[in-house]
């Protein structure tokens, strides 16, 4: 029942039938108590400290050192590549 007088609505503008200035007065009245309304709504509770006050505690800074854990990768010198192969080669018991 709530779409049908939209739907009048548009079916007059379509045809070009004037449309009853009440009812455009209805609908900006609808829009201007729902802009209204909005404004009466509390506000939503802050959780945590209040970012603006100054006082607030806060966990402290912690200064972590970027190259604790340095490796370097300089070449080194190649081992021989048998020994390299029998290193990573899976041990499938077959010989």
């Amino acid at each position: 029942m709530r779409a049908q007088p939209a739907a009048s609505a548009a079916a007059a503008v379509r045809s070009g039938a004037a449309i009853h200035p009440l009812f455009l007065i209805g609908r900006a009245a609808a829009v201007a108590a729902v802009v209204a309304a909005g404004g009466c709504t509390p506000p939503r509770p802050a959780i945590g400290a209040d970012p603006a006050d100054p006082a607030a505690r806060v966990a402290p800074v912690r200064a972590a050192p970027v190259i604790d854990r340095y490796e370097s990768l300089r070449p080194q010198t190649p081992a021989a590549w048998p020994a390299q192969n029998r290193r990573v080669t899976p041990d499938s018991g077959e010989r």
